[in-house]
């Protein structure tokens, strides 16, 4: 987990900047120290959390914590999880908000559990509304729908099974509408470690 300048807390293999504070907070000077690594942490309600800046409650250091995790394609061969591509909001409640995308499925919805979370759009469901799928098998790009209730659009198109993507489609579900910029394909690829 990071910290922003305004003290929010976010997971930066989710987000490239503070979901909580949009693009408006990007600030291109210095970085500078929030606070004091190992302080604790004052909380809403004057409760004050040891431990700032460890791992999240409940996780184990080293290799205890990855017994049972599912490891993605690129982070077994490579020792990562890189980014394949990337969705960006052209329009609705985050318009200017990057989302990364990972290789194999990335699940879209408004919940933090989401591998993109839509935090703005009401419209749009909790867990599962539409999936991103990268294979890097054959380097392509898929989008499907998932378990939420809203249709999902395509080029202007609503969707039930799963659809190619090629660069600069327009994915739109809810209120939100989504470029799609792939970064692997044809020219690209990660290699793995050896």
């Amino acid at each position: 987990m990071k910290r922003c300048p305004a003290g929010h807390l976010y997971d930066p293999n989710k987000h490239s900047s503070c979901p909580y504070c949009g693009v408006a907070a990007v600030d291109v000077t210095a970085t500078k120290p929030v606070s004091v690594p190992g302080a604790p942490i004052q909380a809403e309600g004057g409760v004050t959390l040891p431990g700032g800046g460890g791992l999240p409650l409940g996780e184990k250091e080293g290799k205890e914590r990855e017994e049972g995790i599912t490891v993605g394609y690129y982070r077994k061969a490579i020792g990562i999880d890189p980014v394949v591509g990337w969705l960006i909001c052209i329009e609705g409640p985050d318009r200017g908000r990057d989302y990364r995308l990972h290789s194999e499925r990335n699940f879209m919805g408004r919940s933090e559990k989401m591998d993109i979370c839509i935090r703005g759009d009401d419209s749009i469901s909790r867990e599962n509304h539409a999936v991103v799928s990268f294979n890097p098998r054959n380097n392509s790009f898929k989008l499907q729908p998932g378990d939420g209730r809203g249709l999902i659009y395509l080029n202007g198109d609503d969707i039930d099974v799963p659809m190619a993507l090629k660069p600069y489609d327009l994915i739109e579900l809810g209120q939100t509408k989504l470029i799609f910029i792939p970064f692997c394909g044809e020219k690209f690829q990660w290699e793995s470690k050896e």
